[in-house]
């Protein structure tokens, strides 16, 4: 895992920290403490990617929509398709809990 590099008791906290946020609104107010304007717009960009792959849009659909290059969605696609999984146990626990942010 490339995030292996990063492991530790400093990044163990930040995710720590990271569960603690009680709802989306929380989210909201820490992550614009946290990061730039551009970099949630990064971040967003690439959840957009990866859901418009696992709904199986394809690389036009998705560039259109979202505005990314096609090494971006190759490079989520790689992630989706042989990374840790957890697109898809995410995506699939949306779809459980009937979250209509998967749509």
């Amino acid at each position: 895992m490339i995030i292996d590099k990063l492991r530790g008791q400093d990044l163990d906290g930040f995710f720590e920290m990271i569960l603690m946020l009680e709802n989306i609104e929380e989210c909201y107010l820490f992550f614009d403490d946290l990061c730039t304007l551009n970099e949630i717009r990064t971040i967003l960009q690439r959840y957009q990617v990866a859901k418009m792959l696992y709904n199986n849009n394809t690389y036009r659909e998705i560039e259109a929509e979202t505005g990314a290059g096609s090494a971006t969605i190759s490079r989520t696609k790689r992630s989706l398709n042989d990374g840790n999984d957890m697109y898809n146990v995410l995506f699939s626990r949306l779809k459980e809990n009937n979250t209509s942010s998967l749509q």
